[in-house]
């Protein structure tokens, strides 16, 4: 679907120079001399790579559709994680370098968002938050839960993560996947 330069918005996923691209960043600006035109901040859907380009509204662009479906995640072999769809139990691999640094936080039987364009999956959204153990952290130095800091503490997936004085080695957590940032202690 075509649209015009001057529409892309922030999240939007826009085939352009032979590359499916997401915008990122916007910036609409008005010169003082010259027509105005749209500085987008672009992110190479498959590498990652970084483009900056503008856009007037007299040009067009191809907007993408990127179809979102469930599936299950059933295990890790090294590099390549395998989902089933939820309806036709058929199984994909995914790669680690598409999922990024969040891959750490597959946990079995979890439910995902696999994001395809023409069959070919380009993106997995995983659940806002996760419940994880503190295998490590340090213990509580008195005098110091004054102040409002926070200590470091691995995970049983690995991942190091900062969490409030309070929280001890063997508690549960709830921790963003987005950023790995602690959110709360998790109920139980």
């Amino acid at each position: 679907m075509k649209i015009d330069g001057n529409a892309i918005r922030p999240g939007m996923v826009i085939e352009h120079k032979g590359r499916l691209l997401v915008a990122t960043r916007i910036q609409h600006t008005q010169p003082g001399k010259g027509g105005a035109y749209l500085q987008v901040e672009l992110k190479d859907i498959r590498d990652g790579a970084k483009l900056n380009e503008r856009f007037r509204s007299s040009e067009t662009v191809e907007r993408v559709r990127l179809y979102d479906k469930e599936h299950q995640f059933l295990f890790a072999d090294g590099d390549r994680f395998t989902f089933m769809d939820a309806e036709t139990f058929e199984q994909v691999e995914i790669g680690r370098d598409t999922i990024g640094g969040r891959a750490a936080f597959l946990q079995d039987g979890m439910t995902v968002t696999v994001q395809s364009h023409e069959d070919e999956p380009i993106g997995v959204a995983l659940p806002e938050t996760v419940v994880l153990t503190v295998e490590e952290t340090e213990a509580v130095v008195k005098g110091q839960t004054a102040a409002s800091s926070y200590k470091p503490a691995i995970l049983d997936n690995g991942v190091r993560v900062m969490v409030p004085p309070h929280i001890e080695t063997g508690a549960r957590i709830v921790v963003n996947t987005e950023d790995a940032a602690y959110r709360e202690r998790a109920k139980d």
